[in-house]
């Protein structure tokens, strides 16, 4: 037979798509998933097997199709790679303590609770009760962020970067906004402060150079067109050395004397000063709310500790026109949104919220305490298995992460792995792999499993999956 010829014989050896579901229709690995991805996922493996087998009939030795058991075994693992759900928990190995890209601030018991007693009942969200009257959503958090910032007014949008684009669009459409160049930021998915400003309407006007802006240059810029003063808190990097910088109250004094408004985006803004845990300064909420600025916007998920949201607080005057502005209701927060804020912003309020809030647990915790937690985990690990891995407890560095005090490192402790024969890069991509995947980081060919992001509760799963190796 030719060569070519081969191929409709071999595709004829090849399971139907029902037989190969059937096979793997009762795997362990694979409960919970609904049989329509069972029959996508066999479809797929099948398509990819044929292809495999075609572009082979034309070679010396022809492929034999894969047999049933060996097509169920890659259904098998597709499936139960991907897992049931897409959004799925992962072990924070990297010491990245707000990490983007794993979903930044953890939120703490209470503000769970809080959710599932929302998300599972009718709510109050939108409803004065005692009058049955139509109420306001941001009434649940609005008094607590007066009494925690010292504003005269709040306002909450799905996060800080809708904040900025509602106040802009609110105070300055078609209009001036004066910004130092030293301030012209750039943060996470190419989110620019002159993109956002063309976006409201608003005009853009840099005053002074990137490393020093002083009062004068402001106050020469102010004329008939100009709609907003914006200074813009660098959190996600530092100029140093020769720099100049206006402080928020001279600000504040050069906009009361000339009429025109002041607002500071603060990015991830705090409640409480972090100084007596060895954190340089970083201006905290309310301190620039005292210091006069009208307006200042910070993030929900950041150092706050809370939920992603974008916060306003200020005069009741301004923050007025922002929630009457159709852009407020595209930019909106839910229920449980809103359930999760009041839970965290609570937390300050009742004082315990570096208690309670896992970002202010982790930010602060001592070194030590990081380092029982790593023994706790050497523990689960026979001494064949460490011998194996090169399995290490080291002293490292954490970084806070979110754009948030770029230039704290915080003194960690990390189990440290990897050996000529298991490689670091090799064991990152089976942690990586597993369930629930572990993501550590590669430094100097060791792969690194910083503790201060590992929770207990992560613990007996990273041992099964270290053991597994």
């Amino acid at each position: 037979m030719p060569r070519a010829d081969k191929a409709p014989a071999l595709l004829r050896a090849l399971p139907g798509v029902d037989a190969l579901v059937t096979r793997v229709a009762g795997h362990a690995a694979l409960a919970g998933i609904p049989r329509r991805r069972l029959t996508e996922a066999a479809r797929e493996v099948l398509a990819a097997e044929r292809r495999r087998v075609i572009e082979g009939a034309a070679e010396a030795a022809a492929p034999a199709a894969a047999p049933i058991d060996a097509l169920a075994e890659r259904v098998v693992t597709r499936l139960s790679q991907s897992g049931v759900f897409s959004l799925a928990r992962v072990v924070n190995a990297t010491g990245v303590v707000l990490h983007t890209n794993l979903g930044r601030a953890l939120l703490s018991p209470l503000a769970r609770e809080r959710l599932q007693a929302v998300g599972g009942a009718y709510s109050n969200l939108e409803m004065d009760v005692s009058r049955k009257e139509r109420g306001s959503r941001y009434a649940h958090v609005d008094a607590l962020l007066q009494r925690l910032t010292g504003a005269e007014a709040s306002l909450v949008v799905n996060n800080c970067a809708s904040a900025v684009l509602l106040a802009l669009e609110s105070l300055a459409r078609g209009r001036e906004v004066i910004v130092s160049r030293g301030e012209l930021i750039e943060i996470g998915g190419e989110f620019r402060i002159p993109d956002i400003m063309r976006r409201s309407g608003a005009t853009l006007r840099e005053v002074g150079t990137t490393n020093r802006t002083h009062l004068k240059d402001y106050a020469q810029a102010i004329g008939p067109e100009t709609g907003l003063l914006l200074k813009v808190h660098t959190s996600n990097y530092r100029v140093v050395g020769f720099t100049a910088a206006v402080s928020s109250r001279e600000l504040a004094e050069l906009g009361r004397e000339r009429g025109v408004p002041v607002m500071e985006d603060l990015g991830s803004g705090c409640l409480v000063d972090l100084r007596r845990f060895g954190f340089p300064y970083e201006p905290t909420v309310p301190e620039v709310v005292a210091s006069g600025v009208d307006l200042v916007s910070f993030s929900g998920d950041k150092l706050l500790g809370g939920p992603q949201a974008g916060l306003v607080v200020g005069k009741a005057s301004l923050i007025g026109r922002l929630a009457q502005n159709p852009l407020n209701r595209a930019l909106r927060i839910d229920k449980l949104t809103v359930a999760a804020l009041e839970a965290t912003l609570y937390a300050y309020e009742a004082g315990d919220a570096l208690e309670t809030i896992p970002t202010l647990r982790m930010l602060t915790e001592a070194q030590s305490a990081i380092r029982r937690r790593a023994r706790g985990l050497l523990r689960r690990l026979s001494p064949e298995i460490q011998a194996r891995l090169g399995i290490t407890l080291v002293d490292a560095t954490s970084q806070v992460g979110g754009g948030a005090l770029p230039t704290v490192e915080l003194p960690t402790a990390a189990v440290a792995l990897g050996t000529r024969e298991r490689p670091a890069q090799v064991l990152d991509e089976h942690l990586r792999s597993g369930q629930p995947p572990v993501l550590g980081r590669v430094l100097d060919d060791r792969l690194l499993l910083d503790f201060r992001t590992i929770l207990p509760s992560d613990i007996p799963a990273l041992a099964a999956a270290l053991s597994r190796l």
